[in-house]
């Protein structure tokens, strides 16, 4: 269980929470539950984390034959650079239904282009390019639900 990504989690939680002034929120999240209570005086929110229960029996093992090679998600080097989901909620390319996307692979983008929007609770999101330079491939497709620290964008580096 990676506790980095649960710790974030709570912070975004609670951010929001303070935002929306809200006194409660549940979350379900890859088979982890969190949920928030405000204190009764108004104090910082209380955390519970709940883990997933064990599976009751594993699943039956694969039939034997060749394993195709697992797909890595694309990592970041001084020739790319990969624009990574800041939080979870459903990825959209364009800004309504009607438009344009944002980005198409080949575009070229500065540093603060808007390369997409991710809706969490209703509340949408600018992710930005992050680096200069051309966008090489997009990793998620218009309106997938997409997870924390998810490769969505690639970007070749323009030289400098």
């Amino acid at each position: 269980m990676d506790f980095e990504r649960i710790r974030d989690l709570i912070e975004t939680l609670t951010g929001l929470m303070e935002a929306r002034r809200l006194d409660e929120l549940e979350v379900e999240w890859e088979g982890l539950k969190v949920a928030l209570r405000r204190a009764r005086n108004g104090g910082t929110p209380q955390v519970v984390v709940a883990a997933p229960a064990p599976a009751a029996a594993p699943p039956p093992a694969p039939a034997p034959g060749p394993k195709p090679a697992p797909e890595l998600p694309p990592q970041p080097t001084e020739e790319v650079h990969v624009v990574k989901s800041p939080m979870v909620g459903i990825l959209y390319r364009s800004p309504s239904p009607d438009a344009e996307p944002f980005v198409e692979v080949g575009d070229e983008v500065k540093a603060d282009s808007v390369v997409c929007i991710i809706e969490a609770m209703k509340v949408m999101n600018e992710v930005k390019a992050e680096a200069d330079g051309v966008v090489q491939s997009i990793e998620v497709e218009n309106g997938h639900t997409v997870e924390y620290g998810q490769p969505l964008f690639v970007i070749a580096r323009k030289e400098s």
